[in-house]
C-alpha cells in the first residue's frame, strides 16, 4: 500500500500540490486524473521519491518512503516515466535485465536466475519475440511493453506509470492498460483519457489546482456534477453492456437528458 499523507509541493515558491491525501490499496489500479497543470505528474513523482514533499510524507505500508535507501525504494517501486528516453542502443533483453539491477551487489553480474526472470517478464507482456531487437527501433506500443517488462523484472510490489498511453494509437492504449490490469500489483497510473480511466481503474483520484477534488470508484467520481466544474466541458454518461462511457460537449450545448 502506498499512501500520500497531506503531501504539499512547490516549484520556486508556487504551490503545485496542497495537502494531498490518497492511498493505493494492495492489488488495485488507481488512476490519477485531472486537467493539465492539476498536479498529476508532480504527485506521482513524490510517490516514487523523485521529488521530496515540502510538507507531509509518502509511506509504503507503514514505512516513511524517505527513510528507505534508493536501492530499497527500487526494490519496492517500479516506475515507467512519461516519454522515457530509450536512445541508448540496448536490445530489449538488455533493457529488461536492467530491472534486476536493484537486486545486485556492487560489481555483481546478472545470474541465470536474473535472465530467467527477465525472459518471464517479456513473456508476460507478450514481447518475448522482441528480445533481440534494439529498443530504439520499436514502435511506441512495443516500447511501452518493454518498459513494463523491465518494471516486472524488478519484482516490485508497486507499479507507477506516467501517461503510459501517451502517443499510442487506440489499439495500443487498450492493450497496454489491459496488460496493467492483469499484473496483480498495486498500480498508480496518470491518465488523461477519462474513458480509459473508467474502463481500467478500480479507483480514481481527481486533482484540480493541486488539490484532491474527488476520489473513489470511477462510477462515483466520473459524474457530470463533479467533472464539469473542473474540466469546464459538458459531460454525458452513457451505459452499455461494455460499461460506463463519457461523452463530452461544450457547456450549454449538451443534452439535458444525460444520465448522471
Amino acid at each position: 500500500m502506498i499512501t500520500a499523507h497531506d503531501v504539499s509541493f512547490a516549484y520556486d515558491g508556487t504551490l503545485v500540490l496542497d495537502t494531498v491525501r490518497m492511498a493505493a490499496r494492495p492489488g488495485l489500479v488507481v488512476g490519477l486524473i485531472g486537467p493539465n497543470g492539476s498536479g498529476k505528474t508532480t504527485l506521482l513523482r513524490t510517490l516514487y521519491a523523485a521529488l521530496t514533499p515540502r510538507a507531509g510524507l509518502v509511506s509504503l505500508d507503514s514505512t516513511d518512503l524517505a527513510t528507505l535507501s534508493p536501492r530499497q525504494q527500487a526494490r519496492r517501486l517500479a516506475v515507467v516515466a512519461q516519454d522515457e528516453h530509450t536512445d541508448v542502443p540496448l536490445t530489449v533483453a538488455e533493457t529488461v535485465l536492467l530491472g534486476r539491477s536493484p537486486h545486485l551487489r556492487t560489481f555483481q553480474r546478472y545470474s541465470i536466475a536474473d535472465h530467467e526472470l527477465a525472459a518471464a517478464a517479456l513473456t508476460k507482456v507478450g514481447a518475448r519475440h522482441l528480445a533481440d531487437r534494439v529498443v530504439t527501433g520499436l514502435s511506441g506500443g512495443e516500447k511501452q511493453r518493454v518498459l513494463i517488462a523491465r518494471a516486472l523484472a524488478q519484482r516490485a510490489d508497486h507499479l507507477l506509470l506516467d501517461e503510459p498511453t501517451n502517443h499510442l494509437d487506440i489499439r495500443y492504449q487498450h492493450e497496454v492498460l489491459q496488460l496493467v490490469r492483469t499484473l496483480g500489483v498495486t498500480t498508480i497510473v496518470v491518465l488523461h483519457d477519462l474513458n480509459l480511466a473508467a474502463r481500467y481503474c478500480d479507483e480514481v483520484v481527481l486533482l484540480h489546482e493541486g488539490r484532491v477534488q474527488a476520489k473513489g470508484s470511477p462510477d462515483a467520481v466520473l459524474r457530470a456534477e463533479t467533472l464539469e466544474p473542473v474540466y469546464r466541458i459538458g459531460v454525458r454518461r452513457v451505459r452499455s453492456d461494455d460499461g460506463l462511457h463519457l461523452l463530452f460537449h461544450p457547456l450549454g450545448t449538451g443534452s439535458e437528458a444525460a444520465t448522471r
